[in-house]
């Protein structure tokens, strides 16, 4: 006598479950945040595919897959340098208001998870298209900067305030670039509120 298989039973018990579906927001996200701390710290040119997926947790493959390459990936990190650093110089940002917003971006909460985005706008990629953006940002920046100090274009002050807006930036990723390369103290370990005032000197004596 045969003994047939027993029909599954419609609504029973489910099998174990499948491999649990990565979230890809977050795996990108931790992609970029990986790929800043990388650009940041070691430059475009010694950075990899393989450190970055490494440091992210995730394969490889995945920075094609949500980037198309490294260089997509850097130009991401890029966006993300320059949405933060246009937040210091929103239209709704005062003068007097910009050293604060300066000394966030220095030694805000950010600089926890990665190295402040300001570095990773004085990385040079090697790549064309990447470098007009990095350049096209602090381009932007400066002019922005500039604005916030009463520039008009075809002003007689307009270059004037312009090339104070550049060393201005100029000074503001000098001291990014030392509090993340080199233990120079009290600047290293200065915090925002240490900050804030040197900042508001600097930026009051060249645009005020």
């Amino acid at each position: 006598m045969t003994t047939s298989t027993p029909n599954p039973v419609i609504g029973g018990p489910a099998g174990p479950p499948g491999p649990r579906r990565r979230d890809a927001a977050g795996t990108q996200q931790s992609l970029l945040d990986a790929a800043r701390r990388r650009f940041a710290a070691d430059g475009y040119a010694a950075t990899t595919v393989r450190d970055i997926a490494d440091e992210a947790g995730v394969n490889v493959a995945l920075i094609n897959r949500y980037f198309t390459s490294k260089e997509g990936l850097f130009k991401a990190c890029l966006t993300g340098a320059a949405d933060e650093l246009g937040r210091t110089v929103a239209a709704n940002v005062t003068l007097d208001q910009v050293p604060d917003a300066i000394a966030r971006q220095l030694a805000g909460p950010h600089t926890g998870k990665h190295p402040s985005l300001l570095v990773l706008l004085l990385r040079s990629s090697g790549d064309a298209r990447a470098d007009q953006i990095r350049l096209g940002v602090l381009r932007s920046f400066a002019e922005r900067l500039a604005a916030t100090a009463g520039r008009l274009p075809g002003d007689p002050d307009d270059e004037r305030l312009l090339l104070r807006a550049q060393i201005a930036l100029a000074a503001a990723l000098g001291i990014a670039l030392l509090r993340s390369t080199a233990a120079m103290e009290p600047l290293d370990s200065a915090g925002e509120q240490e900050l804030v005032d040197p900042l508001r000197d600097m930026i009051n004596a060249l645009l005020g």
